[in-house]
């Protein structure tokens, strides 16, 4: 593995190789690290099979749906987690079979189902009423696609607001507290649909598991009544994913070997007794990649200015919030390093971003006293969600991806933007 690479620590390259890659493909430049990723997958997958002989693991794709990163997940027999016919169709681009195809989404229109089941994914999850009708109208016999029905299980995950999506106020899927769930079901089963179990996704970057497995008790324990009480046979429960990663060094997420098994222990410790034994599923994201990427930065502008409490330094970057909207989106945090060999001491600062916006993506941060342009740093844990969530905004061309072989190579997996291709759907009227 590549230095600073193993499946515990967050990949970092050293100031050599930085280097190399900046001069090369330029900067801002987003790295993936092969062998971490491919570490952290098996890691993830012989945890949970440890855990339980009958489980799978699916790729949020959401946290990074670059080609190459998608048929890597797929090698590494992980099913593929899509949230839209884009993501539907990246996948199939990277060679993934659509019977790997887990689609979700909570307003899918009835094109994106069409194509979803025109491809033969292997399974919807449904969100919402609507959706059940869509899909009642649309099934035909021969369709090979399976349905699964996206439960709210009222669990507050006591993460960033902005990324929970368990309780009982969220916009997706069917509430279990009011009856949406149950009712749901039976709408299902009397249209025909083939309803193979139950999903729910609780919130992303989990430091403890205890909202997971609130989330899977709530689902097996429907599960168990819907047995029960209609003689439903649930062959699935999803159990969504969400597992954190350390970001700026101070979050500590529990290790995968007992994340896997504390959900699984609680979930079939409800079907204990009964004749329910299902396949348990999960869809890592950020937990897979996250840490397995950094991007590069070069220095520009250094500035000194005052404040009542005295100079405060920014550091500005050839980059922002386009390419990294997190913090501004979340207040998000990183750890951030300077690349070039310094004996200055540490310097507090503000790394800041180019765009016509506050942009303050690194704030309280230390880089050398003697930081100055033209210096790389580099910003850990940014496979995830970096990527996948970049824009264009003051016409800036979207970074690079670079990705380092495990032979100890490095190739372009998405070139740097150009300027044909930011005007590409631009259309000037003949009478202007």
């Amino acid at each position: 593995m590549p230095a600073g690479c193993t499946v515990d620590v967050p990949f970092r390259v050293d100031s050599d190789l930085a280097k190399e890659l900046a001069a090369k493909y330029g900067t801002p430049l987003y790295v993936v690290c092969e062998s971490c990723l491919r570490g952290k997958m098996r890691e993830y997958r012989a945890a949970f099979a440890a855990a339980y002989d009958k489980t799978e693991l699916s790729f949020a794709s959401k946290a990074n749906s670059t080609l190459a990163i998608l048929k890597i997940a797929h090698e590494e027999g992980l099913l593929i987690d899509a949230a839209s016919e884009g993501e539907m169709r990246a996948a199939l681009l990277a060679g993934v079979s659509a019977s790997s195809i887990e689609f979700h989404g909570n307003n899918k229109s009835e094109e994106e189902i069409v194509f979803a089941l025109g491809q033969g994914v292997r399974t919807i999850i449904a969100d919402n009423f609507e959706e059940l009708d869509t899909l009642s109208h649309l099934w035909r016999p021969e369709y090979s696609t399976r349905v699964v029905l996206r439960l709210a299980p009222g669990v507050d995950p006591h993460t960033q607001e902005k990324i929970s999506t368990g309780q009982d106020d969220t916009k997706f899927g069917f509430n279990v507290s009011n009856g949406h769930a149950e009712r749901a079901l039976l709408k299902a089963l009397g249209a025909g649909l083939p309803v193979a179990g139950f999903h729910c996704h609780v919130g992303s970057q989990l430091l403890d598991p205890q909202a997971q497995i609130n989330g899977g008790e709530t689902l097996a324990s429907f599960a168990l009544a819907m047995f029960e009480n209609h003689g439903f046979v649930a062959d699935v429960i999803n159990l969504g994913g969400g597992l954190g990663i350390q970001y700026a060094g101070d979050e500590r997420p529990v290790a995968v070997d007992d994340y896997c098994a504390r959900l699984v222990r609680a979930v079939l410790s409800c079907l204990k007794g009964s004749a329910l034994r299902p396949t348990l599923i999960q869809e890592p994201g950020r937990s897979l990649v996250g840490a397995c990427g950094i991007t590069l930065y070069t220095v520009g502008v250094v500035k000194s200015v005052p404040t009542h409490s005295g100079p405060k330094v920014y550091v500005v970057v050839d980059g922002g919030l386009a390419d990294n909207p997190r913090p501004v989106m979340y207040g998000a945090r990183f750890g951030v390093e300077a690349l070039r060999r310094s004996n200055a001491a540490p310097m507090p600062c503000t790394v800041s971003g180019r765009h016509c916006e506050t942009d303050k993506l690194f704030p309280n941060v230390e880089l050398p006293g003697d930081v100055t342009r033209g210096d790389l740093i580099q910003v850990l844990s940014t496979g995830a969600y970096n990527s996948s969530m970049a824009s264009n905004y003051n016409r800036y061309p979207r970074p690079a991806t670079v990705l380092l072989r495990e032979g100890g190579s490095h190739c372009l997996i998405q070139r740097r933007e150009n300027w044909t291709d930011m005007f590409a759907r631009e259309l000037m009227p003949e009478d202007l």
